[in-house]
């Protein structure tokens, strides 16, 4: 019998069954639900921004893994970075030495990052996440630390106390002892700031939940709020970070804000190997890591492997050489200008907002009696069929891939690959235009797909 592994000859053989194995073995409601919507795919493979199946067809991708594929998927740059470190045969993990990837990686990710000294690696945004909270903590002698409403932060449990929505909270408790604050209010923060016991704010310059942006001047004003109070700010950069709004931090757009910590991760991994990282200020670092006693106070069994950190060194090589960050402004100034012409000819399309390309479709109350009775009956049923309702035609007719912006919302999120072009814009638009003249023509297919949501949101009740 032969001892070869076989990779090629194993999917070639069970590929076919994918929906069958992870209906068995994995998440049993993610097949039932891709069925039921038509997303139940086959993609054979992918280059950049696009997805093509055994026919050859290819499909946009405006969703980027959640963010993940930050550079598109395959990029050559890090495809040849990761060849090259496991043809090197590293002494990598030893725990007992220290590697030069994670220093060379830490090095030039803090070059982006002024007013950051230091950088912890682990291996995805939760655990920045939980990184942060930690530090925070420790380095204050506090134990709040107070996040935004509608916040998302991640899935694990210190995450998930920061998390702004309660459907994924439900059920996990009990959980650490965080308050949420409304994003922009800055009364409900002093008033929470003055009972003493508040380690932190953490925030997401821009929500990924419905694609909301911090007000204008807030970070700035909270910053010194929480300073006033020895407090931290931490700004959650997993989804918005390495690019995504048109500069290299979300943050960044709002002059004089200096966090004190800073997650990153989903991007900087190139699509290929889990990374995420936290960045913080020197005294932050020193006083988490005061002695030789503490060395492992705070690590990750597999943080700082050769392979991410080789990734994420190629990423941030393609960002400077290719000038990503300034693509991603005309791009994604294009792409909202042209949507945003758009809410002025549909009555179902309340507003286009968002930064560079993190971009949020809203749908809306319509005005005409005919599709305002058909809104309420989506309504009824189930808040946010009618964005599933666009999403489902531009994928199945369009060949679009685009997703929901959270449960119960009435908006698609944007948030494709970096290296989107102007015809993927073009053909982005076109579908769209294409989509919301068939949901204003007060019939056809969308409404009749309409009525199998609304059947699926009552069985589900």
């Amino acid at each position: 019998m032969s001892t070869e592994f076989d990779l090629g000859a194993l999917l070639a053989e069970r590929g076919a069954e994918r929906y069958e194995l992870h209906t068995r073995y994995l998440n049993p409601q993610l097949p039932r639900m891709l069925h039921t919507i038509g997303f139940d795919k086959v993609y054979e493979r992918a280059e950049g921004a696009h997805f093509y199946d055994a026919d050859g067809n290819d499909y946009l991708d405006m969703l980027a893994g959640f963010g993940v594929m930050g550079l598109g998927r395959h990029h050559p740059v890090v495809r040849k970075a990761l060849h090259d470190v496991l043809d090197l045969d590293l002494a990598d993990l030893t725990r007992f030495d220290c590697q030069p990837l994670p220093g060379l990686l830490a090095e030039r990710l803090l070059t982006h990052s002024p007013h950051l000294d230091r950088v912890f690696f682990g291996n995805s945004g939760t655990e920045a996440v939980e990184t942060a909270l930690k530090f925070a903590r420790y380095a204050t002698g506090k134990p709040r630390v107070l996040y935004c409403e509608h916040a998302f932060h991640g899935l694990t449990t210190g995450s998930l106390s920061v998390n702004g929505e309660s459907g994924f909270r439900d059920g996990f408790a009990p959980l650490l002892p965080d308050t949420a604050v409304p994003l922009g209010d800055l009364d409900a923060l002093a008033r929470e700031l003055l009972k003493g016991d508040v380690a932190a704010l953490i925030v997401e310059p821009i929500q990924g939940k419905g694609v909301h942006e911090a007000p204008p001047g807030y970070l700035r004003a909270a910053q010194e709020l929480l300073r006033k109070h020895r407090a931290l700010l931490i700004a959650d950069e997993v989804q918005t970070g390495l690019g995504r709004t048109g500069d290299f931090y979300a943050y960044q757009h709002e002059d004089g804000v200096e966090p004190d910590l800073v997650c990153v991760a989903k991007a900087l991994s190139g699509g290929y190997v889990p990374v995420g990282a936290t960045l913080g200020k020197d005294w932050i670092f020193k006083k988490v890591y005061s002695s030789m006693d503490r060395v492992l106070v705070h690590s990750a069994s597999f943080g700082s492997n050769a392979q991410a950190m080789a990734c994420g060194l190629a990423v941030l090589s393609v960002m400077e050489n290719e000038q990503i960050v300034a693509g991603v402004r005309r791009t994604g100034e294009l792409l909202k200008s042209r949507l945003a012409a758009l809410t002025g000819k549909y009555e179902l399309l309340a507003d286009v907002r968002g930064r560079g390309l993190m971009i949020g479709i809203e749908f809306g109350r319509p005005s005409s009696l005919k599709l305002r009775s058909r809104w309420a009956m989506l309504q009824a049923a189930r808040k946010g069929l009618f964005a599933q309702m666009v999403v489902v035609p531009l994928l199945q007719r369009h060949r679009i891939l685009t997703q929901v912006s959270g449960d119960h919302l009435e908006v698609i999120k944007l948030i494709p690959p970096l290296v989107l072009d102007e015809a993927d814009v073009e053909r982005f638009v076109d579908a769209f235009t294409a989509v919301m003249d068939d949901a204003h023509s007060g019939g056809g297919l969308m409404w009749d797909f309409g009525k199998t949501l609304i059947k699926q949101a009552v069985a589900n009740r």
